[in-house]
């Protein structure tokens, strides 16, 4: 169920794509972890692994369009979603220089810009990397507000300005900025332009991050911008700037999806193989609680990323529900990586800052990425206007998506239009996949869950001071966020074949966090007496069955143990 670099798993219907992962894999091992643990601590910036990716051509091949590249060049979210769990698996710091390229290439693919498109292909095939300059030290990354002004010139503009938090900004080569051009201040001014870190009116300030990334502050002074150089202009600008977003925040969940896997692996191996009081760590009742309880949430995270990815590639104009699954896989995904990490670490204690261990890393950076990319109360607010529709209007008439492996160029995330109408969203049947799996105690629970969720909301539904009250609406998000989130489970639950008894000991978890997030929402202050009955009428005693534990803990869990070590 876990990706383990020594025997990769997953099917493609190309050589190439194989070769790719295969070959990332190979640097890491290659290197071992003692170069890769130094690195970090000594700071080193990763040009070897750009060159890595660079001679290999792996950006190249992943991350430009069919239309502008070789033969063996498309934007494929399948392969792409297990490119970033194995540099997720290796390290953060090997992942973000990947998210940040993707995002920085957004812009660029979204315009119409023809020859800004052939010029980053071209550099793609070069080696360079890409930077996506939109967030500011004053305003993060509130795209209604801007600093970067552009000023009319005798060529076109200048553009002067400050952008902050800014990945590969210290060499990348064409730097998507967001900025607006002087004047009214309307969304009409809005511009997306390519600007070059190598350029003299470029000025690299600094890194803002103490780590081996460079997250970069960078000021434009009197920058010189073309026709040429301009990406979007008006609206168009403010829609690549929140399409870009909604491409790339999914990658968030592969990144702590290898991140914890390799933290896994390490955890069990240390702990079966260590007694205390005599006794063999493993061997202790709250220590088989907390492995089995992480690596159930673990597999849902990846069951749930693998199935969104078919969403992604499947959108269209007819078909945006993508724009759920997307921002879930981010929040949920990521969160519960920080869940898992701390169960591991309640196991492991002290051996998990050892500075020689992967763990440590880990420990240090899995926070991180939940607050990327908007942060976990902005994307669970953002799920919330779906709610409606997912809840109690199903569009039957939309289709079923089956695995999307096949070798094929997700174009419609690159034309995916004007942002807005989410409210107008629609979805297929939620029950159904429920339905399916109805026979196992802990996936009928939850379902009576959901069904006291609806009846709340129907017959309480919370009022328009409630609803722009962030921390009700969290509380009712994070509540609503489980059902998608357990029904993109049992979909590619049916998918992959994934043992019932797994199924029905991950469902137990959720019914004990949907109980969680129900006492919760009962102790807020903004919640109604009649709410807060609802909520209490939420909870329910997960089905326990020592034999399916056994199983789970014996089959799943404990073989784990020595099953991957990376190299020294």
């Amino acid at each position: 169920m876990l990706l383990n670099p020594k025997n990769l798993q997953r099917q493609y219907p190309d050589s190439r794509s194989g070769e790719i992962m295969a070959a990332t894999v190979e640097f890491f091992e290659s290197r071992g972890k003692a170069r890769l643990k130094q690195d970090e601590h000594d700071k080193v910036w990763y040009s070897d692994f750009l060159n890595h990716i660079g001679r290999e051509r792996i950006f190249a091949s992943l991350l430009t369009p069919a239309t502008y590249g070789a033969e063996d060049c498309r934007w494929d979210t399948y392969r792409i979603s297990e490119f970033a769990e194995i540099v997720g698996f290796y390290g953060l710091s090997y992942w973000y220089p990947f998210q940040v390229t993707a995002l920085g290439l957004g812009p660029i693919w979204m315009s119409e810009n023809e020859d800004a498109k052939r010029k980053a292909a071209a550099q793609l095939e070069q080696g360079e990397v890409f930077a996506f300059g939109l967030s500011e030290q004053a305003h993060g990354a509130d795209v209604y507000q801007t600093d970067m002004v552009l000023t009319e010139s005798e060529h076109g503009w200048v553009a002067n300005g400050e952008k902050y938090y800014i990945g590969n900004a210290n060499v990348a080569r064409m730097v998507s900025t967001f900025g607006r051009i002087d004047g009214s201040g309307k969304e009409s001014d809005y511009v997306f332009f390519a600007a070059d870190s190598q350029h003299d009116r470029y000025e690299l300030k600094k890194n803002v991050v103490n780590s081996q990334n460079y997250v970069a502050n960078y000021a434009l002074h009197d920058y010189p911008v073309t026709e040429a150089d301009l990406l979007h202009r008006g609206p168009g600008a403010f829609h690549a700037a929140l399409n870009t977003v909604n491409v790339c925040k999914y990658n968030l969940g592969w990144g702590a999806v290898g991140m914890c896997t390799h933290a896994f692996y390490e955890s069990i191996t240390h702990a079966a193989n260590r007694q205390l009081y005599g006794k063999l760590v493993t061997d202790f009742s709250h220590v088989r609680r907390l492995f089995t309880d992480a690596y159930a949430r673990l597999v849902a995270m990846r069951l749930v990323a693998t199935r969104a990815s078919d969403y992604m590639r499947s959108a269209s104009a007819d078909d945006r529900r993508y724009l759920l699954y997307s921002p879930l896989t981010k929040a949920k995904v990521t969160s519960e990586g920080e869940r898992v990490i701390t169960a591991l670490w309640d196991v492991i204690a002290a051996k998990g800052v050892e500075k020689d261990t992967f763990f440590e890393t880990v420990a240090r950076e899995i926070g991180l990425l939940p607050r990327l990319e908007g942060t976990v109360h902005i994307n669970i607010g953002l799920l919330a206007k779906f709610m409606p529709n997912f809840l109690f209007a199903p569009d039957v008439a939309l289709p079923l998506i089956p695995r999307r492996d096949d070798a094929a160029d997700d174009t419609f995330l690159f034309n995916q239009g004007p942002t807005g109408g989410l409210g107008k969203v629609r979805f297929h049947d939620w029950r159904a996949p429920f339905d399916s799996y109805g026979h196992l105690p802990n996936v009928a629970l939850l379902r009576q869950q959901v069904e006291v969720l609806a009846e709340m909301l129907a017959a309480a539904t919370p009022d328009a001071a409630q609803q722009k009250d962030i921390d009700f609406a969290f509380g009712v998000g994070q509540i609503f966020a489980l059902v998608p989130y357990g029904q993109l489970i049992l979909e590619e639950a049916a998918i992959s074949g994934v043992d019932e008894a797994l199924i029905d000991e991950i469902f137990g978890v959720l019914v004990r966090d949907f109980n969680s997030y129900a006492i919760e929402l009962n102790d807020k202050a903004a919640t109604t007496d009649e709410q807060g009955r609802f909520a209490l009428r939420m909870i329910r005693r997960p089905a326990h069955d020592p034999a399916r534990y056994d199983k789970i803990w014996q089959e799943h869990v404990l073989p784990l143990n020595g099953a991957y070590e990376m190299a020294p």
